[in-house]
């Protein structure tokens, strides 16, 4: 049986959705309330479970006949008040899933993220073997992914059979009006400012074909790889979507000194309003980061060819 955590997300559904194509058997975890995608709520090759990441004793009850597992589950947010709740879900849920993997001698996907590889040196690209810096800047995000993926090379040093991807900024179809189909929101509505920085790109199809790929090349194991087609400035990737929404490209560079200014300004407002700021200190630096990375190490490894990012724009932009 395969098991799949964070079933009805953007990248959870989109492996589901590859599986069941491919004929096989999904045992898939959501949370209660969460709205199944309705390209898989008729499938009867999917199993859905509601459970708590965080509650191993449900967990265990799951992970009855399970050999393989891809753990997509996780919290992303950037907001101060999730910090408590992400670093708990995020890494007290892949404490529990990876011990849960050794128990039942289950082979495991992680689904890490560039953010738990650090910043670049020296402006060079970012590789797998990129070390971790405690003294960064790094937002609470990316330190519960590192503690996360922490967790995972613990289990693996105590003989789990697993492989951990690192996907860059994942865009695609699926996406909706979240993650980053906020960012096809805001071109949509008109969007005028750019911030500097720089963002690796892939889509989601392809982050979920090179895990079910690694999931069966059981040669691979104790391995990470980051999972990146191309990167480019922000201005050029939203450059690129609003000549295909028709739309003006935003003009007007933000500053890290307009950043700095929009970020403490909007905590001043969501103060007044009692209401989460629209931008927050984390965000800002994130949108100001210039980061590039390598896929070199997953190239050579399978000979994938990434989808091009100006396909994965284009087929994303027709449902906007």
């Amino acid at each position: 049986m395969v098991l799949v955590t964070g079933g009805t997300g953007f990248l959870g559904s989109t492996l589901i959705k590859i599986l069941v194509d491919q004929g096989t058997a999904v045992r898939a975890i959501k949370r209660e309330h969460a709205v199944i995608p309705d390209a898989l709520v008729s499938s009867s090759l999917v199993q859905w479970v509601d459970a708590d990441i965080t509650d191993y004793f449900a967990l265990s009850a799951i992970f009855t006949d399970v050999t393989q597992v891809y753990h997509c589950a996780a919290k992303i947010s950037y907001q101060p008040a999730d910090h408590a709740a992400m670093l708990h879900v995020n890494i007290e849920g892949t404490k529990h899933m990876v011990n849960l993997c050794l128990e039942h001698a289950a082979r495991l996907v992680h689904v890490s993220s560039i953010a738990s590889l650090g910043v670049s040196k020296n402006g060079e690209l970012i590789t797998e073997d990129s070390k971790w810096d405690d003294g960064a800047d790094n937002s609470k995000y990316a330190v519960s992914k590192y503690e996360s993926e922490m967790e995972v090379w613990r289990a693996i040093m105590e003989g789990l059979d697993a492989v951990i991807v690192n996907p860059s900024v994942i865009m695609g179809v699926g996406s909706g009006s979240k993650g980053s189909g906020v960012i096809f929101n805001m071109v949509q509505k008109g969007l005028q400012i750019y911030p500097p920085g720089t963002v690796g790109i892939v889509d989601v199809e392809d982050v979920a074909q090179l895990m079910v790929m690694l999931m069966n090349k059981p040669e691979i194991s104790g391995e990470r790889y980051i999972l990146n087609s191309e990167n480019m400035s922000n201005k050029e990737l939203l450059d690129r979507i609003s000549k295909l929404l028709g739309k003006p490209s935003p003009t007007i560079e933000a500053k890290p000194f307009m950043l700095g200014i929009a970020w403490r300004a909007a905590k001043l407002v969501s103060l007044i309003k009692r209401e989460r700021p629209s931008l927050t200190r984390e965000a800002a630096l994130a949108a100001a980061s210039k980061l590039a990375y390598s896929n070199k190490k997953i190239v050579d490894a399978t000979g994938y060819l990434f989808k091009p990012v100006d396909r994965t724009l284009e087929e994303t932009s027709r449902l906007f």
